[in-house]
């Protein structure tokens, strides 16, 4: 048994944050990371902004301004901050966590810390690991991919071609501008009764998305003005509830953006065989198998085609809705925890 101590300096949220309501990629998967880590039977701390100590799910999470951080720790994993590299200098091992595009990293700030400290850097894809110039400092550089939780891995699935409906459930201001011309130019028009539900919105991201809730609010007016061509805004709604309308969605449509490094939004969605419609944009391409789980476009017409066919085709939805299931179960949390106790050596 290894003593594995994970700290992240973002947003308030704990270990029960993924049941009470909608939460980031980020911090869903230090939730998903920690709790499988201590399912493997390890001792698993977390400080983070935690509004109070809590034990759950064998990780105690404590808030971060704590003076009580073990000393004798085998994994360090620093989370996103820079501030927290040297804050376990007598750790068997530290790595660093990052999440978005690496180029924030040639900053000063982070350079020195990384030059003086050689931690080993932890990417979430190939094409993130791309984002990190080979000239730039680290102490090795690994990739290993966020886990799907098993509760869409493990989900109940459809078992029948669902009506028309197609779901949109990341940022916004990721392209969601781009998606409602495409469908209310190219698909809708094209497809009788289909309609698009939106479950997004600030309250996924906390203080982040209180800075960004105006520029939020003006794209999902403008959806809301589409409910004549079978537009309708859901909002950010908790994972269970996700599940349940995956259950009724014919595919996922996302462009993809070139800042995304993983996108859960599309690997949840595959991971309960809802086909997805994507362009080549960022890491979206490492998520669906094109022609096989869903289509990756390279222009715009391309996109509505398929959009098109699969809302459309029974027999296409089926074949990619097998494929979804039998070939995008296969990455766990429980593979992404063994890729962390690996670097323990």
């Amino acid at each position: 048994m290894a003593r594995i101590l994970l700290a992240d300096d973002g947003i308030v949220f704990d270990g029960r944050s993924l049941e009470k309501g909608p939460l980031g990629g980020v911090e869903s998967s230090v939730i998903n990371l920690t709790a499988e880590l201590a399912r493997r039977g390890h001792e698993v701390h977390v400080r983070n902004k935690c509004p109070e100590a809590l034990d759950y799910e064998g990780v105690s999470w404590r808030p971060i301004g704590d003076d009580d951080w073990p000393n004798d720790v085998d994994l360090y994993i620093a989370n996103r901050g820079d501030k927290l590299i040297p804050m376990m200098p007598h750790a068997r091992r530290t790595v660093f966590w990052i999440h978005n595009p690496a180029g924030y990293l040639l900053k000063w700030r982070y350079l020195s810390k990384l030059w003086r400290l050689k931690p080993a850097i932890i990417f979430i894809g190939t094409v993130h690991a791309g984002t990190y110039p080979a000239w730039a400092p680290d102490g090795g550089r690994y990739v290993i991919p966020y886990g799907i939780s098993k509760d869409f891995m493990t989900a109940k699935v459809a078992a029948e071609p669902p009506a028309p409906r197609a779901v949109f459930s990341s940022n916004p201001l990721r392209s969601l501008d781009w998606l409602l011309d495409r469908w209310s130019q190219d698909i809708a028009p094209q497809v009788p009764g289909a309609e698009l539900h939106l479950f997004t919105g600030a309250a996924t991201y906390g203080t982040i998305g209180d800075s960004k809730a105006g520029e939020m609010a003006h794209v999902l007016s403008r959806a809301g003005k589409l409910g004549d061509q079978g537009v309708r805004v859901r909002g950010p709604v908790t994972k269970t509830q996700l599940i349940e309308e995956f259950l009724s969605a014919r595919c996922m449509l996302y462009r993809g953006d070139i800042n995304e490094t993983f996108c859960l939004a599309v690997g949840e969605a595959q991971a309960m065989g809802v086909p997805g419609v994507v362009q080549n944009l960022g890491s979206v391409v490492e998520r669906v198998i094109d022609g096989e789980t869903g289509f990756v476009t390279t222009e715009r017409r391309a996109f509505s085609n398929a959009a098109i066919r699969l809302l459309s085709d029974n027999d296409l939805w089926r074949r990619q809705h097998e494929t979804a299931i039998a070939r995008q179960r296969s990455w766990r949390w429980a593979n992404a925890a063994q890729a962390f106790e690996d670097l323990i050596g």
